[in-house]
């Protein structure tokens, strides 16, 4: 395939990608219905917004997870530079997981502090950051990757991708005592990703 055919199959891939995360992300919002008390005074508007608390919270947590699975996603493919017919299905696989996150979402929001509803929307994301670190090993390799990239970089990457699958286990296994509470580890997944980032992979010393 020549140069410009590999960029533009590329490009598609990275272009159908952007897209569903664009779906999904917008998915998020349309979960939250619109209120319609049956009396219009104030006190009856701020009540039907209190009970939406639980779906914007989940909207929020959602929003910044899922954007913090394009923002990996995103920096991996801006740093190939040939297409890899391999990656297609490990990516599809991850899209995958990405559309059904409004689903696991919505149900996680209804039911805000029951532990089976909490535990199914952290297997979900774990899930998602599984199959995402699965793509990152998988696309960060030779001859694919651009050939400026160290290696220290890749690892750095790889490390970074961990932190989602982790900060899921903590909050599926906080779900089986505190529901509810149990998502406040996906809210640090932001700053979780950081310190992954910024970790060292242990080398050998070489012997004098």
């Amino acid at each position: 395939m020549s140069e410009h055919g590999q960029y533009q199959q590329l490009e598609r891939l990275t272009f159908f990608s952007d897209a569903v995360f664009a779906i999904a992300i917008t998915l998020l919002i349309i979960e939250v219905h619109v209120p319609h008390p049956e009396s219009r005074t104030d006190q009856a508007w701020l009540q039907a917004l209190v009970d939406l608390i639980p779906q914007l919270a989940g909207f929020f947590l959602s929003f910044i997870v899922v954007g913090a699975l394009w923002a990996a996603h995103h920096r991996v493919f801006g740093l190939l530079r040939r297409y890899d017919p391999s990656i297609v299905w490990p990516n599809l696989f991850l899209l995958m997981a990405i559309a059904f996150t409004p689903f696991s979402t919505a149900l996680m929001s209804a039911h805000p502090v029951e532990r089976v509803p909490e535990i199914f929307y952290a297997t979900s994301l774990l899930i998602a950051g599984l199959l995402q670190y699965r793509l990152i090993r998988k696309a960060l390799r030779a001859p694919y990757l651009d050939p400026s990239v160290d290696a220290e970089t890749v690892a750095m990457l790889r490390r970074r991708s961990l932190a989602m699958p982790c900060m899921a286990v903590l909050a599926g296994v906080l779900a089986f005592w505190w529901p509810g509470r149990s998502n406040l580890p996906l809210l640090l997944t932001p700053l979780a990703v950081m310190l992954f980032a910024r970790m060292r992979s242990r080398r050998p010393t070489a012997a004098p």
